[in-house]
């Protein structure tokens, strides 16, 4: 502070006590405009953790009367505590900024100190299905304040819900990736939640078959289940593919497969009917692996129009009518009714039909035996037959398959064609006009009945698969597809030694008929009414 210097006078001593006056009244003079006009030092310093950025750490000279701003920072990880040293006149001496009137020289510090460090526990978990990558798992020490970043990673087939625990709301972000503050707590707990996905399996059918496991709708399954379905055709129906979403499958033609619930999928198991011909007495029918029907040859009573036929899966012809059987096991019926062989719209259950000359006969799915039409031979003494598997017709007698391998029969016994009581092991019947054939396991071919053209001469046959009897003759399929005749040959219908790669083969009273792996048709012998007019059919590929 600036101070009045008076120099030393020498003065009578009778003088003293006036100079004193003097002097007393000049000090109270300058009392009444203390410092104005006056300057002062200011000196401003700070501990370690911080400093003063206003207006800085230095020595500074200010008026009287001037209020000088004060601030303080601290650094990082510390924090201001107080200014000290000559502070009369700082206004807040514990607030980081406050201010300081000059009124004389002052020297003050900013004082600073460490923050207590806090350290907190942060316990992370996960549940099954998936893990935090980021940090990890386990419990882990943090300071407080710190931001930690977490990571949730699902499994295969696993999907990420949520976070969850004592440290976050609930509920919590749905997001994989988190960031929070870890706070002043003893203990924090986070939980990244899983869930196993779910897909759905969606399963249809066409026409003439079903799945039956595990069934047909729509099915839902934890991913990665590995899931079988079984398609299963209808009777004389087969299945053909699956179709939808099939990448994957290592066989699509396989009728039970097994696939990993990996996504959403749809398969749809693909049906048709088996191809086949027959021939009638003067008329040939087709059947394609749609259902519907075709004819050519004679149309005398109807027994050719066929053509609006659906959903049919096996037909029979006899000599002036023709029978179909539909999937859902009615009969539908043309052509002459004049014996009732087409009184058939009652039928039902049936699994398989066959025409005698002027009857029709049918097999219920319980193994017993329907017929209608001519019963002049006893045709039709079917009523007590149980337990058959498969009927087939000559002109006026009837063959029934039981599941044993023996064989019953009715109708007109001359020539012994009903002499089939120890037949053994047969596995499929045919019949001619006058005769019966058996072909039994073995692949070997039975015959009784009228002989006048050789059509019983079938002992020397071998590899047969398929066995048919046409009016006067006989007719089989070998294994390799070949066919092989016997009996009469009048109009040319044992010309079948060219022919290869048949899958079935049936006779009428003069002409002969495969049909081709190809799904093709052959036919050999009398045209008279175009029932050989198969030329350009084609049902469908075996």
């Amino acid at each position: 502070m600036r101070a009045v210097t008076i120099s030393r006078l020498r003065l009578p001593a009778g003088k003293v006590t006036t100079f004193l006056l003097v002097v007393a009244v000049i000090a109270a003079i300058a009392g009444c405009v203390e410092g104005a006009g006056f300057q002062y030092d200011l000196t401003i310093s700070s501990t370690e953790g911080g400093s003063v950025t206003s207006p800085g750490e230095d020595s500074y000279t200010y008026e009287y009367g001037t209020v000088v701003e004060l601030v303080a920072e601290a650094d990082s990880g510390h924090r201001f505590v107080n200014w000290t040293g000559n502070v009369g006149t700082v206004e807040d001496v514990e607030a980081a900024e406050t201010t300081l009137t000059m009124r004389g020289d002052y020297s003050i510090t900013a004082n600073f100190e460490a923050i207590p460090i806090v350290q907190c526990e942060l316990s992370i978990s996960s549940t099954a299905g998936g893990s935090v990558t980021a940090p990890g798992e386990g419990v882990f020490i943090y300071e407080n304040d710190t931001v930690v970043t977490l990571v949730a990673v699902a499994d295969d087939c696993y999907e990420f819900v949520n976070w969850t625990g004592g440290s976050v709301a609930d509920p919590f972000s749905a997001n994989t990736t988190i960031s929070i503050v870890i706070g002043a707590q003893a203990v924090r707990s986070v939980t990244a939640n899983f869930a196993i996905r779910r897909y759905e399996l969606t399963v249809s059918s066409t026409a003439f078959g079903s799945v039956t496991t595990p069934g047909q709708g729509t099915f839902a399954y934890d991913c990665g289940t590995a899931v079988t379905l079984v398609a299963a055709p209808e009777t004389r129906c087969r299945f053909v593919a699956w179709s939808g979403d099939v990448d994957g499958i290592a066989d699509i033609h396989a009728p039970e497969i097994t696939i990993a619930m990996d996504r959403n999928r749809s398969l749809t198991a693909e049906f048709e009917v088996i191809p086949m011909v027959t021939a009638g007495i003067w008329h040939t029918v087709g059947l394609r692996p749609a259902g519907t029907v075709i004819a050519v040859g004679s149309n005398t009573w109807g027994q050719s129009e066929v053509g609006e036929w659906t959903d049919i899966i096996q037909v029979a012809a006899g000599e002036r009518h023709t029978v179909g059987l539909r999937a859902d096991g009615t009969v539908i019926a043309v052509g002459s009714n004049e014996d009732g062989q087409c009184s058939v719209d009652d039928w039902t259950g049936i699994v398989q039909i066959d025409c005698g000359r002027y009857y029709t006969v049918g097999l219920r799915s319980d193994g017993t035996v329907l017929a209608v039409g001519g019963n002049l031979s006893g045709q039709l003494g079917v009523d007590d037959w149980t337990g058959i598997v498969q009927v087939v017709t000559g002109f006026y007698h009837t063959l029934g398959l039981r599941p044993d391998g023996t064989v019953v029969a009715v109708g007109n016994a001359g020539e012994g064609r009903l002499e089939v009581g120890d037949w053994t092991n047969i596995v499929q019947l045919g019949a001619g006009g006058h005769h019966s054939l058996g072909l039994r396991s073995d692949g070997i071919v039975l015959a009784v009945g009228r002989n006048n053209y050789g059509e019983t001469d079938v002992s020397h046959w071998t590899d047969i698969v398929q066995v048919a009897g046409g009016c006067q003759a006989s007719a089989g399929l070998k294994a390799d597809g070949t066919v092989v005749h016997t009996g009469w040959c009048q109009s040319g219908q044992c010309l079948v030694g060219g022919w290869r790669d048949i899958v079935q083969v049936d006779a009428g009273i003069l002409h002969t008929v495969g049909l081709k792996s190809d799904g093709t048709v052959v036919a050999v012998g009398s045209n008279a009414s175009g029932q050989c007019n198969v030329g350009d059919w084609v049902l469908g590929a075996a």
